[in-house]
């Protein structure tokens, strides 16, 4: 897997996460929505740890610097 997210991509992805755990965990997410909250807060803590996001892909999008 070739990275196609920037650092500042991913900073923001982990701060929604963090964001979201936060809500989650004071108790201000319940029911359907902190399920489906959830399971985007992972993916974008997954996807900001390893630095690519599959969507992206086909979409043809990358938020790397170019060394060119």
């Amino acid at each position: 897997m070739k990275k196609n997210m920037g650092g500042m991509d991913r900073g923001i992805r982990f701060v929604i996460a963090l964001v979201i755990a936060a809500l989650y965990f004071r108790g201000q997410l319940n029911g359907g929505l902190a399920l489906v909250l959830g399971i985007i807060a992972i993916a974008f803590l997954i996807t900001s740890i390893v630095g690519y996001c599959p969507v992206y892909v086909p979409l043809k999008i990358s938020t790397c610097k170019r060394t060119t």
